[in-house]
């Protein structure tokens, strides 16, 4: 974009660029959806604690399953996004990785937290993930953290609409 124009959404609500970018920062919490991702062989075992576990498959990788794990009963909207999001953007972590020869550890996880906020009378969502590669060099594992976002359609459909902050733990 050219500096000093002014972009179409931005235009919409009649803000310049410099104020929709400090708008759309989230000042109140109000709630957050939370998903723990692995990429598991298929383990069944109940929780017996008003959470619930699903199991998705990876098209085309059949044995291959994306476990959802701890979700609330009756989850909300930004749960179920996180979730959805998480299991993507765990297949395309194992895309990247094939695309750069590495091999992901089995003990790969993904921590997606999606807020919903507001500022004003302005609705936002932001997004947290915490990516675990143990085992993996740091270098690599941000590399492979990166290239699986520009595999992943969730990632693709939320760029530059929201916050995402990506911390991805080797250790």
């Amino acid at each position: 974009m050219v500096r000093g124009a002014t972009s179409a959404r931005a235009q919409t609500i009649g803000l310049t660029d410099e104020d929709f970018a400090m708008t759309t920062k989230i000042q109140t919490v109000l709630l957050t959806g939370k998903a723990h991702t692995t990429a598991s062989r298929r383990e069944s075992s109940p929780r017996g604690d008003e959470r619930i576990d699903i199991q998705l498959s990876t098209p085309g990788n059949a044995g291959n399953e994306i476990a959802f794990t701890a979700i609330q009963m009756h989850p909300t909207a930004e749960q179920l996004f996180a979730g959805a999001w998480s299991a993507c953007y765990t297949g395309a972590l194992g895309l990247a990785a094939k695309a750069k020869k590495v091999a992901l550890p089995s003990d790969l996880s993904v921590d997606i937290e999606v807020d919903l906020g507001k500022t004003g009378d302005e609705y936002f969502i932001r997004a947290r993930f915490d990516v675990r590669m143990p085992g993996v060099a740091q270098e690599v594992a941000e590399a492979i953290a990166h290239a699986a976002h520009q595999i992943c359609p969730y990632s693709k459909a939320v760029h530059g609409n929201i916050d995402v902050v990506v911390n991805v733990i080797t250790a």
